[in-house]
């Protein structure tokens, strides 16, 4: 997804495109381009919610209609946000799902608790029904926050810690716990590179105290070994220069 949701960083698309591409290529696939980019601005929740409104239902569109075709989709984003409805897609085709969040922020915060104002950081309470970003038809599936396990979440707000706690998210704190947590399960991977150290991919919203890339890819390994990978969204990478290192990171993770 090359078109703007809400991120903040200039140029975002250029990662985006560089690691699709990069993908594409080691899989012997195409990688579909899907939208144009747009220019960095920093505004409300709202104002990023209404300008980026078709390139979120597009992203929910392509996570559905790959799994209506039986396929293991692989969806690279600029920015989280397209989990408003990507998430919930996949609940709707797969309902017993486990949504597998490594992430180093668990974007749990409502309108009502956001400090920031940044959509970004409202995306997985939204997809689980938190707050309604009126994206989804009523009665459509919400993903259930307790079928969230979470692991390299590390920048947390007080409020959002509470909502998380009194929602039932799940909270793995070591890395090597997780493939035997998910063992046997059916996951959707949501994947943001701020995971890694900053020192390794500069982010956004650094976030010290990460996995290092091999960190990563060990995870990524073991979880494919113990689980069904029902598909994966991988958001987050803005810099084209790491390309082959971040492909060969996630390769556990799109191999088929």
């Amino acid at each position: 997804m090359l078109c703007r949701s809400s991120e903040r960083v200039e140029d975002a698309a250029a990662g985006t495109r560089a690691l699709t591409e990069e993908l594409g290529a080691r899989h012997g696939v195409a990688a579909r381009l899907i939208g144009s980019p747009s220019p960095m601005r920093v505004v409300g929740w709202e104002e990023d919610l209404r300008g980026s409104r078709g390139c979120l239902l597009e992203a929910g569109g392509q996570i559905d209609d790959a799994l209506a075709a039986g396929g293991r989709p692989v969806l690279v984003a600029p920015d989280c946000s397209v989990s408003l409805t990507t998430l919930p897609a996949v609940v709707r085709h797969r309902p017993e799902a486990t949504v597998l969040w490594l992430d180093a922020h668990a974007d749990f915060n409502t309108p009502d608790t956001t400090v920031s104002g940044y959509l970004g950081g409202m995306c997985l309470a939204a997809a689980c029904g938190v707050w309604d970003a009126g994206l989804l038809g009523e009665g459509a599936p919400r993903v259930d926050p307790t079928a969230v396990a979470m692991c390299g979440v590390r920048d947390l707000d007080g409020p959002e810690i509470a909502l998380l706690e009194t929602r039932g998210v799940v909270r793995i704190d070591r890395p090597g716990l997780l493939a035997d947590a998910l063992a046997g399960q059916e996951v959707f991977v949501h994947l943001d590179l701020d995971v890694l150290d900053p020192g390794i991919l500069p982010s956004p919203f650094p976030a010290p105290g990460g996995l290092s890339d091999g960190g990563l890819r060990t995870l990524l390994s073991e979880v494919a070994d113990s689980c069904e990978i029902l598909g994966c969204e991988i958001t987050g990478f803005h810099d084209p220069s790491l390309t082959e290192l971040i492909a060969s990171v996630v390769e556990p993770l799109v191999a088929g």
